[in-house]
């Protein structure tokens, strides 16, 4: 049995005026696969939708899209879900004997999957990216392939400030070097193009996270990475903790840059200054006496 987690994520908007609402796209729903379950989920909106149509985009996430009927001054979006943590066990799982260490090539069929996550999203910044990514694998003439991610990883947390922004979006790779400060999506962003440079093939992760070191009703959304080995697949690493696999870290959602990943769009129909601003409340409750096996 697993690790128990019970979700809720309350997003609000408000207005100074009634306002008209538009589609609105959620992506909230936790990504199921043989690590982590989803027992229950429940979507409420206020004022009431007049339908929840749910699709799979092409990331393979789950999406609801949401008309809301009536005008109102305020727009709630609550989501509730139940999800079983196997955990991931990064560490444990095996890489294929020609990737075992650095540098390593996907075969044929994995680089077609593969193209979209091992092309650059910054090609502009390659060359101060590159330069940045090398320092992890001049230490030996074939460096083990998963210790270049896990020095990254904890460079990263270890060399880098974190530092809380509303601002929607992310810093480029080459102001997160700069600055060495930023968000938990610009430190994604960061190691995702600078283990491409590399040759690895790497996405972005939108989801929560559990603090264990905190209270067990603690949590956040967050955002981090995974890197796909041979023979291992997938794997996930947040350089904003330093950590790699584990039961703290819940994904939602996947892309290969994180615009591509928006928890929560949509449109209003108002005069500008009616937007006052929103709120999000997250809140990961670990149920007691669940662990893993």
């Amino acid at each position: 049995m697993g690790i128990l987690f019970d979700i809720t994520h309350t997003t609000t908007y408000r207005y100074k005026n009634p306002v008209a609402f538009g589609e609105h796209r959620v992506m909230f729903r936790p990504r199921d696969s043989h690590d982590m379950r989803v027992l229950a989920t429940n979507l409420e909106v206020d004022p009431p939708a007049r339908h929840v149509r749910l699709i799979q985009d092409v990331y393979s996430n789950s999406v609801a899209i949401v008309q809301p009927v009536e005008q109102a001054s305020s727009l709630s979006f609550v989501c509730t879900f139940t999800v079983e943590h196997m955990g991931s066990r990064a560490l444990d799982l095996p890489i294929e004997e020609h990737a075992r260490t650095y540098p390593f090539s996907y075969d044929d069929e994995e680089r077609i999957a593969l193209q979209h996550y091992l092309q650059p999203f910054y090609p502009e910044e390659d060359e101060v990216i590159r330069q940045w990514a090398s320092r992890f694998t001049s230490g030996s003439e074939h460096p083990d392939t998963r210790m270049v991610l896990l020095q990254m990883n904890q460079a990263i947390r270890e060399e880098m400030r974190y530092e809380p922004r509303d601002a929607e979006g992310v810093q480029t790779p080459a102001e997160t070097i700069q600055a060495a400060k930023g968000t938990c999506r610009d430190f994604a962003t960061l190691m995702i193009e600078a283990v491409r440079q590399l040759g690895y093939a790497a996405r972005f992760v939108s989801g929560y996270i559990h603090s264990p070191h905190l209270q067990s009703s603690s949590g956040a959304t967050h955002a981090w990475l995974q890197v796909y080995l041979p023979g291992s697949g997938w794997i996930p690493f947040d350089p904003t903790n330093n950590l790699a696999g584990g039961t703290s870290l819940i994904r939602v959602g996947v892309a290969r840059h994180a615009s591509l990943a928006v928890p929560l769009q949509g449109i209003w129909t108002g005069a500008p200054a009616d937007f006052i601003g929103m709120t999000v409340d997250v809140q990961v409750r670990k149920r007691t006496g669940t662990s893993s096996t």
